[in-house]
C-alpha cells in the first residue's frame, strides 16, 4: 500500500491558491499515492470538488486529511495545527528570512521541505516554484503599470495625431524581470532593461529589449544564477548613474531581491519624485522591504504626481494558473521523493539536502540552524 498525499485549504490570509490541481493529481497517484483533499480547497482558485474526485482523489474534512496523509502540500506553511512526527509538510515557508517560524515548525515533529530552497541545477528545473511564481508576478507587474499609467503602451497612428508608445524600464532581469519585459512588448511599449549582472544583456535584448549600461564597476553575479548583494559604494554609484534613467521612463518595474535578505534600495525618494508626474512604479519587491525608498507593502503611495505600487502575493491574483503551475512543481518533487511507492526523503540526496527544513524535532538545515543560534544566544 502506498502513502497518503494531503491537500488542505490555504489559512494564509489572502491567499487564493491551492497546492494541487486535478490537471497534475495524474502524476501524483502515478507515485502509489493515495490524495485526500479537504472540501473547497480549490474553490477560489477556480478548481471544483468533483474535479478532484473525479480524477480519483478523496474529500474530506481537514481533520480526516491529516488522519490519513503522510504528506501535506500546501502553498504557504501558515498553520501548525494538527502536525506530528508523522507528517510531512511540503511548501512555501521563507525558512531564511523566518527562522523562528522554522523552530516552531520543528517543535512538533513534523518534517519541513521548503520550495524557496530547491536548488538551481538542471534536474531540479521542473520543480522549482519560485520561478514559476516570479513569472506570474513580472507578467501581472506590468498589466498593473498598464492599468495605473495614465497613457496607454502602444505606439497608435489617429485621425487626432500619434500617440506615442509608453516607455517601460525593468530593473532585474531574473525570471520576473524577463517575463515583465516581455509582456510590455507584447503590450507596445518601447523597453529598457536593467541588470548588475552583465550576462543577461543577450537576453534581455532578445526580448525585442534595449539593455540600460551603467557601469557600476563590480559584478552582481551571485552563485545559483541569482544576484548577489552589492557594497554601499557600489549601490550609491548605480543609483546616482541611474536616477538621469528614470526621468525619461513613464513605468519602472523593480525585481530585484536577494534570498533571505532585505531587498535593496534602488530607486530612493529624491530619484522617484524626479520622474514625471502621472508616471508608475511597480516594486516587486514590497514584500521583502521595496526596491523603492518609498513603498509601501500592500498599498499605492502618491508622491509629487508618481504612483508606487506595492503589492504583495501577487501569484495569488492570477490564482487558476498560479495553482496549476506550483502543483507541476510539487508532483514533480514528490515523484522524485518516491521510491517503490513509499516516500523517501533521503537526507544525503542532493534536493534534500538543500530543501529539507526541519526533521526529528530538530531544524537541520545549516543556513536555518546558523540564523536561529543567535536568535537563542
Amino acid at each position: 500500500m502506498g502513502f497518503g498525499v494531503g491537500v488542505l485549504k490555504e489559512s494564509a490570509p489572502g491567499e487564493r491558491r491551492v497546492a494541487m490541481v486535478p490537471k497534475a493529481l495524474d502524476m501524483v497517484l502515478k507515485t502509489g499515492a493515495e490524495v485526500w483533499i479537504e472540501r473547497g480547497a480549490g474553490l477560489e482558485a477556480g478548481f471544483a470538488d468533483a474535479d478532484y474526485a473525479a480524477k480519483g482523489a478523496k474529500l474530506a474534512p481537514a481533520d480526516e486529511v491529516r488522519r490519513n496523509a503522510q504528506v501535506l502540500l500546501q502553498v504557504r506553511v501558515a498553520s501548525l495545527e494538527g502536525l506530528g512526527p508523522s507528517h510531512t509538510v511540503i511548501g512555501f515557508c521563507d525558512p531564511l528570512s523566518e527562522p523562528r517560524e522554522a523552530a516552531r515548525f520543528a517543535a512538533t515533529g513534523a518534517s519541513l521541505i521548503s520550495m524557496e530552497l530547491i536548488p538551481r541545477i538542471t534536474r531540479a528545473q521542473s520543480m522549482d516554484a519560485l520561478s514559476s511564481m516570479a513569472s506570474i508576478a513580472g507578467y501581472k507587474a506590468v498589466i498593473l503599470a498598464a492599468e495605473t499609467l495614465p497613457r496607454m503602451f502602444p505606439m497608435l497612428m489617429t485621425a487626432a495625431g500619434t500617440i506615442p508608445a509608453a516607455r517601460v524600464l525593468v530593473l532585474g532581469a531574473g525570471v520576473a524581470g524577463l517575463q515583465a519585459i516581455a509582456t510590455a512588448r507584447r503590450l507596445g511599449a518601447v523597453v529598457l532593461g536593467y541588470d548588475v549582472r552583465s550576462t543577461v544583456k543577450e537576453q534581455i535584448e532578445s526580448l525585442g529589449a534595449k539593455f540600460l549600461n551603467i557601469d557600476i564597476g563590480a559584478s552582481g553575479e551571485g552563485a545559483g544564477g541569482y544576484a548577489k548583494a552589492l557594497g554601499d559604494d557600489v549601490i550609491r554609484r548605480q543609483r546616482e548613474l541611474m536616477g538621469a534613467a528614470l526621468k525619461d521612463q513613464d513605468v519602472v518595474i523593480t525585481t530585484a531581491a536577494v534570498p533571505g535578505r532585505k531587498a535593496p534600495v534602488l530607486i530612493t525618494a529624491e530619484m522617484a519624485r524626479g520622474m514625471s508626474p502621472g508616471s508608475v512604479i511597480v516594486d516587486l519587491a514590497a514584500e521583502r522591504g521595496g526596491n523603492c525608498e518609498l513603498t509601501r507593502p500592500g498599498e499605492t503611495v502618491v508622491d509629487n504626481g508618481v504612483r508606487i505600487l506595492g503589492p504583495v502575493n501577487i501569484p495569488s491574483s492570477v490564482a487558476y494558473h498560479a495553482s496549476m503551475m506550483y502543483a507541476r512543481n510539487l508532483a514533480t518533487l514528490l515523484k522524485h521523493l518516491t521510491k517503490d511507492g513509499k516516500l523517501h526523503v533521503d537526507p544525503n540526496d542532493e534536493i534534500v539536502k538543500e530543501t529539507l527544513v526541519a526533521q526529528g524535532g530538530a531544524v537541520v538545515h545549516p543556513k536555518v540552524q546558523a540564523l536561529i543560534s543567535p536568535v537563542n544566544a
